[in-house]
């Protein structure tokens, strides 16, 4: 069984497309996606539907971004000020259709955002969109239970030592090319933001090999 993650898609469609070819996986693998499926990019609604068809052949986990969590805000209690300033309004365009002024989400899209969750752990490696405060444990960070910390955090980038038990995955953070730490593997590389110089690319990484896939944006 191999264990892939794969980092923020952010509405990128055809590049996920791109991806998956590239990996092929079987129904033996498990693909754990970091967060951060929706916004910026032109085709939100299309990544959706792709995963929950990807999942009914292959094994996935679905972690929750900050993205996914503004988006429910504004399902469960119509706040978008902060969604509408981090991308959501390209997300709402993808859910109308051709000359329709109307959104329309369906229940399954939005119980797939529902559904999403915070971190994921195995005996090897700790899952999470964003990180984890670098000064206390693993353990510590779960006792807090801030989800803040697992949708927000940054901290950890610039921290010179980390307190964690074993290496955190996560993504939130576009860097140029994947962070491969001892105790850090971030594997968000900017897809979505191919116009910036460095980035343009949707990355995959094999675990425990850390092995790094990725492909280019293909969504132009």
């Amino acid at each position: 069984m191999g264990l892939i993650a794969i980092g923020d898609i952010h509405g990128c469609a055809k590049s996920l497309d791109a991806l998956l070819q590239t990996l092929d996986p079987s129904p033996d693998d498990h693909l754990l996606f970091v967060g951060d499926y929706i916004d910026r990019g032109p085709n939100s609604r299309g990544v959706i539907d792709r995963l929950l068809a990807l999942r009914k052949e292959v094994d996935c986990t679905f972690l929750r971004g900050n993205h996914e969590a503004m988006m429910l805000e504004y399902l469960d209690n119509g706040t978008f000020s902060l969604w509408r300033m981090n991308g959501g309004v390209s997300t709402l365009q993808s859910y109308r259709d051709d000359g329709e002024r109307t959104v329309d989400i369906p229940s399954s899209h939005a119980q797939f955002v529902r559904d999403t969750k915070l971190y994921h752990e195995t005996d090897d490696f700790f899952f999470v969109h964003a990180g984890l405060d670098p000064h206390h444990t693993i353990a510590e960070n779960l006792e807090q239970a801030d989800e803040q910390t697992f949708l927000w955090e940054r901290g950890h980038l610039e921290a010179e030592e980390v307190a964690w038990e074993k290496p955190v995955v996560c993504g939130h953070t576009p860097q140029p090319t994947p962070i491969n730490r001892e105790k850090l593997i971030l594997i968000d590389t900017g897809c979505v933001y191919h116009m910036q110089p460095g980035m343009g690319t949707l990355t995959a990484a094999y675990l425990p090999e850390r092995e790094f896939v990725d492909v280019a944006y293909a969504d132009g």
